[in-house]
């Protein structure tokens, strides 16, 4: 890879015996293990030791010097109580040399191989390389962790090795049976591409980690009063509070491509780099970010009380997230930032059109589809308005739309229910102004031709019942008493329980079609897509 100097396999006692120091960047992630994880590792150092593995790699190099300082406290538990005094205070203190650091035989303050953290280097150094008492109050959340871990080992360890030998000797197998993959990078950009490949068993690593560090580090560097970086760790909190530490990554692409040219998730540290250099715009996107994360949660939820008293910009939402589209985000960001809110609900129902041509019933490529939505989000932002003719390339024509919906076929699965109700319930709405609420329990979806049918049932051969099934044509709304009796019934049984249906659409049915088979399937579906070109149709939106 382009930017590694170099990859080597080391083990342990290589890798901490070299005389090199390591660093954990001052702003990274804090320790964040638990039982589930120590759980793991010392399951799999269990098996090394009895030469079930003969070698293991790994990556956790804060979560190895806790189980090694646990396993010094043992030792150090032995000789106080007088069980080989001498011996075991060597084996400590030649291990702590070896793998942990050395303590100043004058100031007793530790010089440590392994550099953790700002929220958690100074606990390391002061109570558990020291094998101190652990303090319980006035700690943080990695600290907490931090003494859970220590703890959890050395009860473990104390069970399981009662001589200065044996645990000197389980120290001595497992580290050069311990392998880490050592990757050598040119520089901080380049961590971060390897970073981001990687994950951790049980904590996945996120980009936003290094991301967060970089950010920091700009404003470190200037020497900054301890009430700055307190004011940023601040708005970090509030940002992670609100969004999780999963969503923080996607956001900011999302933020970013609200105001800048669209940029790919590989690419956005690079960029962000290139751009945010000083400690004023470090604090500017900082708090955006802050401001803006409300924005991004709402866009998602429907519900959100920013849309208590706007239904229709409420009802396009849940079209939206129906869909499943995230394409709009960025869009979306940009248009409650700039925009009235009028023209967010114009803008919002454009989409909700273009989607359900695009995505939904045309499943064309959603990449094209975010370049426009990028495009319209800078335009806002520069001139704080916008235009149907800027949408007009991923607006699906109505004779393409309407043959994509006369051939469309959804499958049963509990997304596409949903879509096809709501569907069916516009179209029912449309021609007979009957309201049915698609999220209503009442109805379901009727496959007139049933699923399980055979070439028993009616004029369809084997090849035009796999071809039909699933076809929006062999679909209806039935409430869903009607439906269990339907069941599997010939279809002339069938039509006269769609009679009693109060679904008007298929009530047509019965009144229609005499019979059932592929043609006058086609047929239905063909007159369901003429009103479908119709219904979702973006001149139709009143500007």
């Amino acid at each position: 890879m382009k930017g590694i100097q170099g990859t080597s396999n080391k083990t342990y006692r290589q890798l901490m015996g070299n005389g090199l120091r390591y660093e954990i960047p001052k702003f990274q992630r804090d320790y964040t293990w638990e039982a589930e994880q120590w759980d793991d590792l010392w399951q799999d150092i269990k098996a090394l030791i009895i030469n079930e593995e003969s070698e293991h790699y790994m990556g956790y190099l804060t979560t190895m010097s806790l189980l090694i300082l646990a396993t010094l406290k043992c030792l150090k538990d032995l000789a106080d109580n007088g069980i080989e005094s001498d011996n075991n205070l060597r084996r400590k203190d030649s291990l702590l040399n070896s793998y942990i650091g050395y303590i100043d035989p004058v100031t007793l303050i530790s010089n440590n191989k392994l550099k953790l953290n700002r929220n958690s280097d100074d606990y390391y150094k002061q109570h558990l390389v020291l094998l101190k008492e652990l303090p319980l109050r006035n700690t943080n959340t990695s600290e907490k962790h931090m003494r859970e871990c220590f703890n959890w080992y050395y009860d473990r360890i104390k069970k399981e090795f009662k001589t200065g030998e044996s645990l000197a000797a389980f120290i001595d197998n497992i580290v050069d049976k311990l392998f880490f993959t050592v990757i050598e990078v040119t520089d901080q950009l380049n961590a971060f591409k390897v970073f981001e490949t990687l994950n951790a068993r049980g904590v996945q690593l996120s980009s936003s980690d290094l991301l967060k560090n970089y950010l920091f580090s700009v404003v470190d560097e200037t020497k900054p009063h301890i009430s700055e970086i307190e004011e940023l760790e601040n708005i970090w909190s509030k940002i992670v509070g609100k969004l999780g530490e999963q969503k923080v990554e996607d956001y900011l692409r999302y933020y970013w491509n609200s105001t800048h040219k669209s940029v790919g998730k590989k690419n956005l540290f690079k960029t962000i780099k290139n751009n945010i250099k000083t400690k004023d715009q470090v604090f500017e996107l900082i708090r955006n970010l802050n401001d803006t994360a409300d924005i991004y949660l709402a866009i998602q939820n429907p519900e959100d009380e920013i849309w208590k008293d706007k239904p229709e910009i409420r009802k396009t939402l849940k079209e939206l997230k129906l869909f499943q589209i995230r394409q709009t985000y960025s869009l979306f960001i940009a248009a409650l930032r700039y925009l009235e809110v009028d023209k967010f609900k114009k803008l919002a129902k454009i989409c909700s059109v273009i989607s359900f041509r695009y995505n939904i019933i045309g499943g064309l490529n959603p990449n094209a589809q975010e370049d426009v939505y990028n495009t319209v989000a800078l335009k806002i932002a520069a001139t704080k308005d916008f235009s149907i003719l800027d949408f007009q390339n991923i607006y699906v024509s109505d004779i393409n739309f309407e043959n994509d919906f006369s051939t469309k076929e959804f499958k049963n699965t509990t997304r596409n229910h949903k879509i096809v109700k709501y569907i069916l319930s516009k179209i029912e709405l449309y021609l007979f102004k009957n309201e049915i609420e698609p999220e209503s329990d009442l109805y379901t979806i009727e496959h007139i031709l049933p699923e399980n049918a055979d070439y028993t049932w009616g004029e369809f051969t084997f090849e035009e019942i796999n071809r039909c099934i699933y076809r929006v044509g062999n679909l209806t709304l039935l409430e869903k008493k009607l439906n269990r009796e339907a069941d599997q019934k010939p279809y002339n049984d069938k039509i006269n329980l769609y009679k009693k249906s109060q679904s008007e659409i298929t009530k047509s049915i019965y009144e229609n079609y005499n019979i059932w088979n592929e043609d006058k399937l086609a047929a239905r579906q063909r007159d369901l897509a003429k009103h479908a070109k119709a219904i979702w149709k973006i001149q139709e939106i009143d500007f």
